[in-house]
Formats: C-alpha cells, structure tokens, sequence
C-alpha cells in the first residue's frame, strides 16, 4: 500500500472512530440516576437535549461529509495535508461538542448526591422566582444551578456563546458549597440571577447612557467616581435585583461574602467590573434604605464602617473613596428612577414587589408563620428568604434554626413540584416532619 492509500485509510478510519465516539454522547434524559424529585425541570432539561442532538447531528453530518468528500475525484486528488487540515477542524469541532457536553453534567450530575440533588431542585425553584417580574417584559429561560468550590457565585447566562459555537439554551448558576448554610444563599444566588435579568431588559447599555449624562453634569470633582459607577454598573445592578427581591438579606450575604482582609477591602482596580468592596457594602445598604426605609440600613453601614475604618487608607485612596460615599445618594437615585425602554415607561423600582417585603412587614409574616409554618411553604421562594433575612436581622431566629427550615423548605419546594397532584397535607406527610418555628437568638 503507497503512502497516499495508506494515509487516505488512516484518516477514514479517524474520521469513523468520531462517528463510534460521538453515538456514546448520550441524552441526560438516559444517564441521569437521580431521583424524581432532584431532577432539572422538564423545560431545562427538553432544552439542554435539544440542543445538544442538534450539536451531535451537525457533527455526524460534517463527518459523513467528509467520509464522502475523501471518494470524490476532489477528495482522491487532493495532498494528504488537505485531507489532515480538514480532519483536524473536525477534531476541533467535536471536543467542542465534547466541552458543551461536560458543562451541562458537571451541573447536572450533582443532582445524584444525596440531599443535596433535592436542594438544588429547591433552588431552581428560588432562582426561577428571583427572575420573574410581572408585566410580561421578557420571556425567562429555564434556569439550573449547582454547587462548586470558590468564594463566589458565578453564572452562565442563557442565550450567551458556548465554546465551540451556539446558545447556551438555559442559564447554569455556580453557588459556593460554604453559601449553602442559611438564608445567606439567596443573597449570592438571587444577584446572579440579576445578571440574567438585567441582560434580558437590557439594563447595563441603558443605565450606562443614564450615568453618562450624570458624569457631564456633575462637578469636576465628581467625573471620576461617575466613570467607576458605569465600569461597575453590571455588578451593581445585580446586587440592586438581590436588594430588591430579598431586601436586607442581600446585603447580609454580601458583607458575608465580601469580608475579607483589608487590603482587599479596599482594593481598587479599575479593570475589576465589581466595586471595592467596602463601597459596595455602602453602596447596597443605600439602596435597601431607599427601597425600604428603616434605621437597619444605617446600623448596617456604622457595622462595615467599625470592621473596617478609612483611618490609615492613603490620601489618595481615602479621596477616591469619599468621592464615591458623595456621589452614592444621585447613583441610588438614578438607578432606582431608571425607565428602560424595555420597561414601558415603568421605573426600576416600580417592577419589583417592593411594599410586601418592607421590614415591618416581614416582622409580621415571621410571626405568622412562628405560629403557623404550613404558611410559610405557599409563600415565594424570595418572600420566604427575604424574611428569613429580617428575622436574622431582628434577632428572632438562631444560625442552626435558620439552616433546618432553608433545607426544609427547599425539599418542600422541589417536591411539590415533582408530587403536584398530591394534596398539601399528602406532602406534608411525605416529608415526615414538618417544619420548625423561629427560635429567638439569645444576645
């Protein structure tokens, strides 16, 4: 055999080994073990097949193209470097195939742990409701989350680039393993799903514009925080959704999560799309003031401002610090005051369910469900937390106590969606016990 034939064959039988390789990717619909009620729901799950049999069938198609391409008067007289060149592209296109593959199960095979597959169904759940607004003004794509190492919570929002080509068909939300220990989860979980909320009305391109028209009216000295506010706004406008869903359990969570050592506290790099931290603590106890009025706010702001004093920070620093503390009030204004086209002509503010989750409120649905906690499992997910929050913040609820009813009630929610024919009472007994009522924290 001369070298051609032999090279012709060579990459044939490559080209038919990614065929063998490529029928072993099977749909999630068959390899996922976990139980009914930790599974993705069905819209997250019917996408995510579909567009990976979509992904399969353009490849197979290209491979038997090229099978084909190699009988051809073309394909027989082309060099073996040309028959190479076009396999290798195939090669390239199938690992990419190959890697869309692998993000979707390291999301998904979770869902076989024990317990915490059915948690994560709960926090679909969560995550579902910290998206929806009423007034139809976007259609929500299924989302799905997951536990993994790291500090931070991170998303991958639905309708962005996958590697290797083609949408993302639904949202995947990275939350900490160390987050999933109380109500402290929503706060992470409910601001990435704000990056999905601000990317489906657009809200980063038509705040910028906003905060471009402050920066040219605004006094000299104050351009420059201006400027920062529009390299940060993504990141801000997630934690304002976080605010504005789940009220002081977002700043919570976020003083929890940004509570680090000095330095980087206040840290400032300008190539970071998060604010400093110390700032962005400010910064949401600002917005929950405006949105729900109450002395906490302040009492928050005096605790970061004790953990962590401006005294010993350089004059440079310290000056670009206090700059941004003055242009915070106008900043919250506008953000909140904002109309987006997408909107209708409805501020930011207007579209979020502001009055039932106002502190005084919350304080009465904890009593409430204290006495009653059946309550508390028809509520949203977000009301829920939001007043988990407030009960921690008001002292009325323990750490540990906290921790048994956000498992609770996360099994509660995943399993009413996978048993709805079952009456209430039905899954109550399911479950086996029911739900705990707030223990008062002691001082």
């Amino acid at each position: 055999m001369d070298l051609s034939s032999s090279a012709a064959f060579t990459l044939d039988q490559e080209a038919r080994g990614l065929l063998t390789r490529l029928a072993r990717v099977k749909p999630f619909a068959l390899i996922m073990p976990a139980v009914t009620a930790a599974n993705i729901s069905r819209g997250a799950a019917t996408a995510i097949d579909e567009h990976l049999v979509t992904g399969r069938r353009e490849l197979r198609n290209l491979v038997h193209q090229y099978l084909q391409w190699l009988r051809t008067h073309e394909g027989r007289r082309a060099k073996p470097e040309e028959w190479q060149r076009r396999l290798s592209i195939l090669r390239l296109k199938f690992n990419a195939v190959l890697t869309q593959f692998d993000i979707f199960a390291d999301a998904l095979m979770q869902r076989c742990e024990y317990e915490n597959g059915v948690w994560l169904a709960g926090l679909d759940l969560l995550a579902n409701d910290a998206l929806a607004l009423p007034g139809g003004h976007f259609d929500p794509p299924p989302l799905v989350t997951y536990l993994d190492r790291g500090h931070g919570a991170a998303i991958r929002r639905a309708r962005t680039r996958l590697p290797g080509g083609g949408k993302n068909p639904v949202a995947i939300i990275r939350i900490p393993r160390e987050r999933m220990v109380g109500s402290g989860i929503a706060s992470s979980l409910v601001h990435e799903v704000g990056h999905q909320g601000a990317a489906l009305l657009d809200l980063v391109n038509s705040m910028r514009a906003t905060l471009q028209d402050s920066q040219k009216r605004s006094p000299e000295e104050h351009r420059m925080a201006w400027e920062l506010w529009q390299r940060w706004i993504s990141e801000i406008l997630a934690d304002f959704w976080s605010v504005a869903k789940v009220g002081v359990a977002a700043t919570q969570g976020l003083m929890g999560v940004v509570s680090l050592p000095r330095a980087f506290v206040f840290r400032i790099n300008v190539d970071d799309p998060h604010p400093v931290p110390w700032i962005r603590v400010k910064l949401s106890t600002a917005m929950g003031q405006a949105l729900y009025p109450h002395p906490q706010w302040d009492e928050l702001a005096k605790m970061w401002e004790a953990f962590y004093p401006k005294a010993g920070l350089s004059p440079a620093k310290k000056r670009i610090i206090e700059v941004l503390e003055e242009t915070i009030p106008q900043f919250v204004r506008e953000v909140i005051h904002h109309r987006p086209r997408s909107l209708g002509g409805r501020t930011l503010s207007q579209v979020f369910p502001l009055e039932e989750r106002q502190p005084a409120r919350l304080a009465v649905l904890s009593q409430r469900w204290n006495a009653s906690p059946q309550m508390m499992e028809k509520a949203s997910p977000t009301l829920v937390f939001a007043a988990l929050g407030q009960a921690r913040q008001d002292r009325k609820i323990v750490p540990a106590k906290e921790s048994r009813i956000v498992a609770k009630l996360l099994i509660k929610w995943a399993l009413g969606r996978t048993v709805r024919p079952l009456s209430s009472q039905n899954q109550r007994r399911l479950l086996q016990s029911p739900l705990g009522t707030m223990t008062a924290a002691t001082p």
